[in-house]
Order: C-alpha cells, then sequence, then structure tokens
C-alpha cells in the first residue's frame, strides 16, 4: 500500500482558534495524505475554506459529502457534543475517523465509537497533538532518564481568575461537556504518561461559585489514586487569583517543578546535581515518537505503523471527568471500571 494516497475531509472550519484550518494545512503538508474536501454548516466558512485550498470540493452538508465525494479519512473539528454521533456515522459510512479532543463527552458515547471502529475495520484516533510539546516531552524524558526516581505524586494547575465568554460554546455545559473538556482533556492525556499505571478511583470537587450566568463549572478538580500507590491534583480553574506551576511531580529520589520556559530538577541521583534547570526541548518528542501526529496516521494506514493515540487510551481521559463530576456529587470515590482500563498504557 506503500503508493497509496489517503483522501481527506474536514467537517468544521470554524474561525475561532481556526482549527480546521490547521487540520487540513497539516494533511496537506502530511506525505501520503491528500486534502480533497471540507464540510461546514456555514457558506462564509466553506467559502474560507475554497480561499486557503482552491483545489477542494466544499459542502455544507455531511450527508451530502459522504454521498458525492470520495474519501478515505475525515478530520471532525467540531463542538464536543457533536463528536460521537458525527464520528459513528462517518465510521459507519466506511471512513478512517480522526477526532478533534476531548474524544467526546461520555464514556458510554467513547465505546460506542470504539465498537463502531472495530466492527467496520476503520481507524479511530483522537488529535491529543500536546504529546508532542516540548514542556511534556522535557518531562517525559527527565523521568525516563531517572533523575528523580519513580514518580509518585503529581500536582497540576491550568487557569487563572476571570470570566468565560458567556457568548461562546465552550461555556456552555450542554455542548462543551464543562470546564474540565478544554485544556483538561491534555492535562489528563498527559497524566496518563507521567503515571503509567492502571487507575483505581477518581474524587472530584466540581464549584459553581462566582459566574452563575455561565453554564460550565468555575473551578474543577480531580484527585486519581493509581494501582501502584501513586496520586496526582488535577485543578483547571476560572476562579483562581493565585495561580500555582503547572507541573509539581515527586519522585522518590527528587522533584520536578515546571517554570517559564524550563524545569528545576531537585535530585539525590548519584552523580546528578542536587538542584538544576533543564529548558524546554523542541525536539524531547523524538525519544518518544518517530512521527507527528498526521504523519504517524499516514503510517500507520499506508504501512501498518503501530497508532500513537490510540482510542482506548482517549476513553480513560473521558473516564476520570465523567467520573470526577459524579464524584463531586455522591462525595465518594468513584472506582474506574476494570474494561475502561488497558494493560501498561503508556510504557517509556
Amino acid at each position: 500500500m506503500a503508493d497509496k494516497t489517503i483522501k481527506c475531509a474536514v467537517i468544521g472550519y470554524g474561525a475561532t482558534f481556526n482549527m480546521g484550518r490547521a487540520h487540513a494545512t497539516m494533511i496537506k503538508n502530511t506525505p501520503g495524505l491528500e486534502l480533497v474536501a471540507v464540510c461546514d454548516v456555514d457558506p462564509d466558512r466553506t467559502r474560507a475554506a475554497k480561499k486557503d485550498f482552491p483545489e477542494i470540493n466544499t459542502y455544507t452538508s455531511l450527508d451530502e459529502m459522504l454521498d458525492k465525494e470520495d474519501f478515505d479519512l475525515i478530520s471532525i473539528v467540531l463542538p464536543h457534543n457533536l463528536h460521537a454521533s458525527v464520528a459513528i456515522k462517518c465510521l459507519e459510512a466506511g471512513k478512517h475517523v480522526v477526532v478533534e479532543k476531548p474524544m467526546c463527552i461520555t464514556v458510554g458515547e467513547a465505546t460506542e465509537m470504539i465498537s463502531a471502529a472495530k466492527e467496520h475495520g476503520r481507524m479511530l484516533t483522537v488529535f491529543h497533538n500536546r504529546r508532542w510539546d516540548a514542556d511534556f516531552c522535557t518531562l517525559r524524558r527527565i523521568i525516563k532518564q531517572g533523575l528523580i526516581g519513580e514518580v509518585f505524586h503529581v500536582e497540576m494547575f491550568g487557569g487563572g481568575y476571570g470570566k468565560p465568554n458567556p457568548n461562546w460554546w465552550r461555556s456552555v455545559k450542554a455542548i462543551s461537556g464543562g470546564a474540565f473538556y478544554d485544556w483538561g482533556a491534555h492535562y489528563l492525556d498527559w497524566l496518563l504518561h507521567i503515571i503509567p499505571h492502571r487507575m483505581v478511583n477518581v474524587s472530584g470537587f466540581f464549584y459553581k461559585l462566582v459566574w452563575h450566568d455561565i453554564s460550565n463549572e468555575d473551578h474543577v478538580e480531580a484527585v486519581i489514586r493509581f494501582e501502584n500507590g501513586a496520586m496526582a491534583d488535577v485543578q483547571m480553574s476560572h476562579i483562581a487569583k493565585a495561580t500555582k506551576p503547572r507541573w509539581w511531580v515527586l519522585g522518590t529520589h527528587g522533584a520536578v517543578i515546571s517554570e517559564q520556559g524550563k524545569f528545576r530538577v531537585f535530585s539525590e541521583v548519584e552523580g546528578q546535581p542536587k538542584e538544576q534547570e533543564i529548558p524546554y526541548d523542541g525536539n524531547a518528542w523524538r525519544d518518544f515518537y518517530k512521527h507527528t501526529f498526521y504523519e504517524n496516521v499516514a503510517a500507520h494506514l499506508l504501512e501498518g505503523e503501530e497508532l500513537i493515540v490510540k482510542p482506548e487510551q482517549a476513553r480513560r481521559v473521558i473516564a476520570i471527568m465523567e467520573l470526577a463530576e459524579k464524584s463531586s456529587k455522591t462525595h465518594l470515590a468513584e472506582t474506574i471500571p476494570y474494561e475502561y482500563e488497558v494493560e501498561v498504557p503508556y510504557p517509556f
């Protein structure tokens, strides 16, 4: 199949962040992939897509594109509440699917998506592109090199103090899934690489204290316990007047704290400095991956390379967010069902 080209379409070409355009550009620039179509319900956005990529066909209806366009793979760049239904429709139509993060809103949806992909023999993956970020990959390298021993405690923080845009769908819980489902999806995916063990349970703390005309939460927090005894505390906030580092990681022989553009590493490992600064390395991702996200998609479909972002891994992220919200209501630690886990999900 080495000489075959995967014909690709993108659904969702919204102007905010221009993520539809970003996906289209990445596809166009990836050997083995060819951009042939873009779909958006807004004719202004399809005109924008046609201006950006004159060679493509454009559609304002997914059904029409599925009926008329010859393509193999679709990238879904839509509001979160549409991810599952559109992905399943495309999988059932025989298309491979890339879906923007978060994968969906509920574990039930994630399982339906995985089942549809298996039933129809199609690829399903999630655009967890932040796995290639310089800070995260540098941190992975520090841990892989044994500079702090075995990680047993992780704290992660994102946010600040400010009212979310009330006119944006990402602020609407029924559409977005809630305050955890934006950057929180990246944070949790990162975490599951830093502590590569089965999860046991999740305790959640969801607050609605200040921005009462916004349906998303003001502050969300998930405390995750892992099978090896490690734990993590992940917080996303719109009401944190005092912020914290993105990463605060404790190991059996050291610790790591994130700072602007670098990590401060404390170590009791023989031969290592007691304290050192390690800059974020933009090439650190090569320690773990041969290809970038879309390069891996092409290599997977054309050459059988292992898929980097597996849908079962993305489902774990959804499970944490869903069970954290449930826990915040029950005031109990909610158990991660065994079937939502995967064997040694992120080996170094």
